[in-house]
């Protein structure tokens, strides 16, 4: 099959403002604030709405990733190449993970969010942080690694667990080019699911903003907007700090690999709403590989680097991570030397990959990561319990950003990325869904 590029005379024109999905998500969460400010008890009634949108999400999340990394190794052809862009997608996550993490560390000892506070960790009432600080003793990183092997193949779609997905459609998608020419009729059914899949998904989004209009006016409804007030200091300085990595870093990495991050998040902020008024990157997901392969990346990095990357590129969870260790330490007065700070960093960069994939897997990571540094009370997480939730919404907002612009990095150092097609994209001139992107390079 010969790739098509995009030009702006072939794409679909937009239709009116009112009808795109950006603008629909971002009344309903307009909309859904204004409800749980004004009708709380109304608000957190609503709740209902976003989690069952986000359960039509994941409802098709398993065979989106299955689809796509089956058929895209095996249009690899080449077993060499898949391995190369897995050491070059990890070797980008331990990176920029990493300075995520640092990032973190340094901004909290630079503002001292938690200075003052003079917190006496006795009188904390810790019985709401007992359930995540169990799920983070059994969360280890050796059970995390066996974990990924599923009991069964059809258990892994059940539980709709992404590194089961992951690891089940690596190994079939190996098995398709090992068998050859006769794995061909396998692959060209499977692409043909895929588009019936990719088209289901475009059906799911167009509930997205009654979805996201539940789910932000139950978190308003619920925690308030005045639950924020009293921890505004961690709260700003996280999304700042997010803000800065986002921009300054992230921005770095994109303009020197060709492309501006503020195009790309223009591109994306259908998506990014939807993340904001859902908490949830996974809402996104399957939008987030279709727009990443019509805007030029090659379909097997996509499918390999993206659901990976919702496991090991957590750099929203990171900074989170670090900074408000920080904080509690500095609301009860814990002084933590040079050497408990690198002893905090290095348990984060693991922990950080042992609570992967579980549910508040943000606020599990931090008890994990505070329950091997004993100078920090896990009591003091009940400090922030509050108003992790209105930090999980920029977690989550980071986390996706910085998936986007590793697939596209990573496209480009394999040369699989169409350059053309992107800078269409992120020009903003649309791309028909049943374009094909660009196939990986050959050597």
């Amino acid at each position: 099959m010969i790739p098509q590029t995009p030009s702006a005379a072939a794409s679909p024109r937009p239709g009116p403002w009112y009808a795109q999905l950006y603008v629909q998500v971002m009344v309903a969460i307009i909309a859904g604030a204004l409800i749980g400010h004004f009708w709380p008890k109304f608000g957190a009634d609503l709740k209902p709405l976003g989690d069952a949108f986000i359960k039509l999400v994941k409802m098709v999340i398993a065979p989106v990733i299955f689809l796509t990394i089956a058929t895209g190794i095996a249009g690899m052809r080449d077993l060499g190449k898949f391995g190369r862009v897995v050491l070059k997608a990890f070797a980008y996550f331990l990176t920029f993970s990493t300075l995520a993490l640092v990032l973190g560390l340094v901004v909290g000892n630079l503002v001292h969010p938690g200075a003052g506070m003079n917190i006496d960790p006795a009188t904390l009432h810790s019985d709401k942080v007992a359930d995540y600080a169990a799920k983070a003793h059994e969360t280890t990183i050796v059970g995390f690694l066996s974990n990924i092997i599923p009991t069964t193949v059809t258990a892994a779609f059940a539980d709709g667990d992404i590194l089961q997905v992951l690891f089940f459609s690596i190994l079939f998608g190996v098995s398709l080019v090992l068998i050859g020419d006769k794995g061909q009729p396998v692959v060209d059914l499977l692409e043909s699911i895929a588009h019936a899949f990719f088209r289901l998904v475009g059906l799911l989004m167009k509930a997205a903003p009654i979805g996201a209009f539940g789910a932000f006016a139950f978190t308003i409804g619920k925690y308030g907007i005045g639950s924020v007030v009293n921890l505004a200091a961690l709260v700003a300085t996280f999304y700042v700090t997010s803000i800065i990595f986002v921009i300054v870093v992230l921005g770095a990495v994109a303009w020197f690999n060709g492309f501006s991050i503020l195009k790309l998040i223009r591109y994306l902020k259908s998506e990014l709403l939807l993340v904001l008024g859902t908490s949830s990157s996974e809402s996104a997901l399957p939008s987030l590989i279709d727009k990443l392969e019509r805007a030029g990346c090659a379909k097997p990095v996509v499918g390999l680097v993206v659901p990976t990357g919702y496991s090991f590129n957590l750099d929203g969870t990171n900074i989170y991570m670090t900074l408000a260790a920080l904080f509690i330490a500095q609301a009860t007065g814990v002084h933590l030397s040079l050497g408990d700070q690198l002893l905090l960093l290095s348990v984060a960069m693991l922990s950080s990959k042992g609570a992967a994939g579980v549910t508040g897997a943000g606020f599990i990571t931090l008890a994990a990561t505070l329950s091997v540094v004993p100078s920090v009370p896990v009591a003091g997480m009940a400090l922030i319990l509050g108003v992790d939730r209105f930090m999980s919404e920029c977690r989550a907002l980071t986390n996706f950003i910085g998936n986007a612009v590793a697939t596209i990095v990573v496209s480009r150092w394999e040369k699989a990325l169409d350059k053309e097609a992107l800078d269409a994209a992120l020009a903003g001139h649309a791309m028909p869904s049943d374009v094909e992107p660009v196939p990986v390079a050959a050597e």
